[in-house]
């Protein structure tokens, strides 16, 4: 089950222990997937057409340590 445990960027960046900026980067990127790790926010906001976005910090965590374990393990082969 993936929770609905939702929090902002500054929070979920704290938890994990990262930027909000590598935050940004992983959910650009496609390392974290819509939906799944991240969403938009359900708030009304100023800017419609750039929403923030929402993370689920545990699901975040989990693809974090397995994409940070395959950049590390490619970087010693």
């Amino acid at each position: 089950m993936i929770g609905d445990k939702w929090s902002s960027s500054e929070l979920t960046a704290e938890k994990l222990g990262i930027t909000e900026i590598k935050l940004s980067f992983l959910r650009e990127n496609g390392i974290l997937k819509p939906g799944i790790h991240w969403k938009s926010s359900p708030l009304g906001q100023k800017k419609p057409w750039n929403p923030k976005a929402v993370y689920n910090i545990k699901m975040c965590r989990n693809i974090i340590n397995i994409y940070y374990f395959e950049q590390n393990d490619s970087i010693a082969a």
